[in-house]
C-alpha cells in the first residue's frame, strides 16, 4: 500500500502540466507593475516639462514687460494657460517669488513641497510668499503643483506621495533679474 502511494506521488511529481502557468503567475504582476510605473513616470515627466516651460514663458513675459509686474493670480493664470496637462491647475498651483541679493547671497529656502501641501489633507494654500521686486533686483520664483497619481500602487509612487490623497509635488524653480522701468 505504501508502495502504491509512493508510485502515485512520483507520477504526480513527474508531470509537467501547468509549468507555464506557474511562470505566468510569477512574472505577470512584475511586468504589469513595470508597465504601470512607466506610464505614471511618463505622465509625471510630461506634466513637469509643461510646468517648467510655462514658468519659463511667464518669467520671460515678466522680464520683458518692464513696468508691469503681474499679480499672483495673474501669474498663476498665465502659467496654467500654458500647462494644459496639469489638472485643476489654478487651485493646485502655489507660487513663491522673492528677492535675492547676488552680492550678499543668502541660501534659498528649501522647497517645502508645494510650500503648504499638507501631509494630513489635500488643501494647498495659494500664496506662500510673493514679493514683486524693484528694478534690477534678482528674483527667485518657485512654482509647485500638487498632482494626483493615476496608479497610486505603482512601483515608485509611494516614495513620491506627499499627502493622504495620493498627490505628489512637481516643483520648478527659476531666477531672473527685473528689468529697469
Amino acid at each position: 500500500m505504501i508502495h502504491s502511494v509512493l508510485k502515485k506521488a512520483r507520477a504526480i511529481l513527474r508531470k509537467e502540466d501547468g509549468a507555464v502557468t506557474v511562470d505566468f503567475v510569477i512574472m505577470v504582476p512584475f511586468y504589469l507593475s513595470v508597465f504601470l510605473a512607466s506610464a505614471e513616470l511618463g505622465l509625471m515627466s510630461l506634466r513637469y516639462a509643461y510646468l517648467e516651460r510655462s514658468l519659463d514663458v511667464a518669467v520671460r513675459d515678466i522680464r520683458l514687460s518692464t513696468g508691469h509686474v503681474p499679480s499672483h493670480d495673474d501669474l498663476v493664470q498665465q502659467i496654467c494657460d500654458q500647462a494644459s496637462v496639469i489638472p485643476d491647475c489654478t487651485t493646485n498651483l502655489s507660487l513663491q517669488m522673492f528677492q535675492r541679493d547676488p552680492r550678499n547671497w543668502e541660501e534659498v529656502p528649501a522647497a517645502n513641497t508645494c510650500g503648504t501641501l499638507h501631509e494630513d489633507d489635500a488643501t494647498v494654500d495659494p500664496v506662500v510668499r510673493f514679493d514683486d521686486g524693484a528694478a534690477n533686483e534678482m528674483m527667485f520664483l518657485r512654482a509647485c503643483a500638487s498632482v494626483r497619481a493615476i496608479f497610486p500602487g505603482a512601483l515608485f509612487v509611494p516614495v513620491a506621495v506627499r499627502n493622504t490623497d495620493g498627490e505628489y509635488a512637481l516643483v520648478v524653480e527659476n531666477t531672473f533679474v527685473q528689468e529697469p522701468r
